[in-house]
């Protein structure tokens, strides 16, 4: 087993940093300069040249991207230029938030999914099923931002049940916080619940009804076992090594989904600092946030691959199938 995780690491660091390097790229190709929201007209050209040696411009693509590694690997993601406060201080707290929104949001889709799933699959072709089936293709075709102003017309704005944003009421005790945090989560959780439920239901459904057609549960059945045993007891552990897999995929989904819904409902997460900052054109700031989030996405793959091994026993410690 060591080797195995030994080897997913070695993967995920690869992919890490591939990840960082794409985004330290993507982030000085953007349209536009840093500097031109610092500049006024009473600057001369020698105030200019400066601005730009303070925030490290003037270097080489080559020299910015060595002193951004080399920063990395000593866990330092620079200073905002905006903020003027660590970049990891910034992060942090916003990270918090994300990681709530999302975390709530993923737990509630497969305590969902996952039973919906396996009871289409149980019940094939009646009419539960075939309706399941329709919301599926909606769920996969929408579009969040289109989900969230929907919930924010009728539930906030029409009927006055929901906050419209932010994630916690300004004065509010602190004995109540946490219900306050619970009530402003309703919308932008039922947002990514939506746009993510169909995955988990569509291959939660298709894995059971493939496991269902294995010998060992005509066995089981004729030896007189329980349906309910057999489903839950037998043939779920097997069905659900997809539904882990598209799982660990989803989260860069949902993450990036979160960006969306972050914005639209003003969630003090790591979204709507990307947002605010991709507007500053804050370099470190924006850095930071992707690799933080790259980070997260990866390591949550490792988890995935590990909780599949041990789903299923045929995964060797090499990392492949027995045959």
């Amino acid at each position: 087993m060591l080797q195995y995780i030994v080897q997913r690491i070695f993967k995920g660091a690869l992919t890490f940093l591939a990840a960082i390097t794409v985004t330290f790229l993507i982030v000085r190709l953007m349209p536009g300069d840093p500097t031109t929201v610092f500049i006024s007209d009473s600057m001369s050209p020698q105030d200019v040249a400066y601005l730009n040696t303070l925030l490290g411009l003037d270097k080489s693509l080559l020299e910015q991207y060595w002193l951004f590694l080399r920063n990395l690997a000593h866990l330092e993601l620079g200073q905002s230029f905006f903020l003027k406060e660590p970049v990891g201080d910034i992060i942090l707290p916003c990270l918090g938030w994300t990681l709530l929104l999302v975390g709530t949001s993923l737990a509630i889709t497969l305590m969902i999914g996952i039973p919906l799933g396996v009871y289409t699959a149980r019940h094939k072709g009646n009419w539960i099923d075939q309706s399941v089936s329709t919301l599926i293709v909606l769920g996969i075709s929408i579009f969040i931002p289109l989900i969230a102003f929907i919930l924010v017309y009728v539930f906030s704005l029409e009927l006055d049940l929901t906050p419209v944003g932010g994630a916690v009421t300004p004065g509010i005790d602190d004995d109540e916080r946490l219900l306050d945090i619970a009530y402003h989560m309703i919308l932008p959780t039922i947002t990514l619940v939506i746009v993510n439920l169909a995955q988990i239901v569509l291959y939660t459904r298709s894995s059971m009804l493939d496991v269902l057609k294995e010998d060992y549960i005509r066995t089981a059945r004729a030896k007189g076992v329980g349906d309910r045993a057999v489903i839950w007891g037998h043939a779920l552990r097997n069905a659900m090594i997809p539904t882990v897999t598209v799982t660990g995929l989803m989260l860069g989904k949902m993450v990036a989904g979160a960006v969306l819904t972050e914005t639209v409902f003003s969630w003090p997460g790591v979204g709507s600092m990307i947002y605010e900052a991709v507007q500053k054109q804050d370099f470190p700031l924006l850095q930071g946030a992707f690799i933080v989030l790259a980070f997260s996405v990866i390591a949550m793959t490792l988890v995935t691959d590990l909780v599949v091994a041990w789903l299923d026993p045929r995964i060797k410690l090499s990392g492949g199938i027995a045959k």
